[in-house]
């Protein structure tokens, strides 16, 4: 059975200030149905985790520009372990060199999406990895 309604926090962690990406796609997953909780910028690990439980974020998408991904994700992941959320899913947006792919893989980040992606690619992901989550089945 899926949910009505999936709930996603937008996190833009770190000191990159560039927001505009985080607010389009919040826009889009809001305009497909979802409902969106846009945290703001500069956010810590701990604020975004906090707000995942405090929200009963069922997603959240990390938009991060500044190249401190590999800092932040590992961070981030551990505290939602800390905190019983490691059912959340997790995925990221913004410019990822290839060679970090496997490792935020490794540690729980469900995708990668680059600049120039898609929209309804990202929602048909979120969208068919919470309803095969909810029926049983492993996300791509």
């Amino acid at each position: 059975m899926s949910k009505s309604r999936y709930r996603v926090v937008i996190a833009k962690p770190g000191l990159d200030g560039h927001d505009r990406g985080a607010k389009v796609i919040a826009r889009a997953l809001r305009d497909a149905g979802m409902e969106v909780i846009y945290t703001g910028l500069r956010q810590t690990p701990e604020q975004i985790a906090a707000a995942a439980l405090q929200e009963d974020a069922d997603v959240i998408g990390l938009s991060i520009l500044s190249g401190a991904h590999n800092s932040i994700c590992p961070r981030l992941m551990g505290l939602l372990r800390e905190k019983g959320l490691q059912d959340v899913l997790v995925i990221l947006g913004g410019i990822i060199p290839d060679a970090d792919l496997p490792g935020l893989k490794a540690m729980g980040v469900a995708a990668v999406f680059r600049p120039g992606t898609r929209m309804q690619e990202i929602i048909d992901f979120i969208t068919s990895s919470l309803e095969a989550k909810a029926s049983g089945l492993s996300s791509r």
